[in-house]
């Protein structure tokens, strides 16, 4: 029995133009009225999709989001953390260096902030980052040993990107989760990091299982839960990977594709 929906943002609940249209909103609405746990999994931190959440109406006392592609499980009623992993600087190091041989920009996430790498060649990602989140220029050097972060990000053009991923070397790539989640964002996680850590924490936290999940995906880092889920569901706009591992396709993101599987769905 499916208890809980866990949706990805953008390509997937969100249009092409970053919204949640009125269709989606109120399937969502109705399917959270009637019992089903409606979970948000995004790479973003929780204030950059508040909005969201509140016009999901998200806010009761046993609602929760995955953030930072599963290394976050927050409590939305509070922002209370129910699960948590993070990674330290140094596990960091051998990407900044690579960054800085490729000629790349760097972004490190924390918790709470950004920290754009002013050693290395600008990023674009505060220019296209959509969300209340807090972008600090540091030095790669300056960062704090002491802290645990979430997340890397290369964010550049399409083309250039295209280019640093195809450099990438196996010994790099054994220490990172490496996602493609936009054209332009490359996403650095720790090696075992993914949403299914997230939903994984969530389920147990309510007693059930990887068999009561549906799960909506796009992108690279949609693919383990949209594997591991009961019923995983590709938008039609979605990369073929993913398509290729899910139970169902619906039609894209633009075409309210969420609401009309979830009206199938459930009837």
């Amino acid at each position: 029995m499916i208890k809980m929906v866990a949706l990805d943002l953008d390509g997937t609940l969100l249009t092409s133009d970053k919204t949640i249209s009125t269709t989606n909103e109120k399937t969502l609405k109705d399917l959270h009225k009637n019992g089903v746990k409606v979970v948000l999994c995004t790479g973003r931190p929780i204030n950059a999709i508040w909005h969201f959440i509140e016009q999901l109406g998200l806010t009761e006392a046993t609602d929760y989001t995955i953030t930072f592609n599963g290394a976050l499980v927050v409590h939305n009623n509070d922002k209370a953390e129910l699960a948590k992993s993070g990674v330290s600087k140094r596990a960091f190091s051998p990407l900044h260096d690579f960054a800085k041989s490729e000629n790349a920009p760097l972004d490190i996430l924390d918790f709470e902030q950004v920290y754009s790498m002013t050693d290395l060649k600008p990023s674009m990602y505060k220019q296209q980052f959509k969300g209340n989140i807090n972008f600090v220029p540091t030095a790669f050097d300056q960062l704090n040993s002491n802290d645990l972060y979430s997340k890397a990000i290369v964010c550049d053009h399409p083309e250039l990107l295209d280019q640093f991923q195809s450099g990438i070397n196996s010994t790099l790539r054994s220490q990172y989760h490496i996602v493609r989640s936009q054209p332009q964002i490359m996403e650095f996680l720790a090696p075992k990091m993914d949403k299914v850590v997230g939903l994984k924490a969530l389920l147990q936290h309510f007693g059930w299982r990887f068999n009561n999940l549906m799960a909506f995906g796009d992108a690279e880092n949609d693919l383990g839960m949209i594997e591991k889920a009961e019923v995983g569901v590709a938008m039609e706009n979605g990369k073929d990977e993913v398509k290729a591992v899910s139970n169902a396709i619906t039609v894209g993101n633009d075409e309210d594709g969420v609401a009309k599987y979830i009206k199938h769905f459930f009837g």
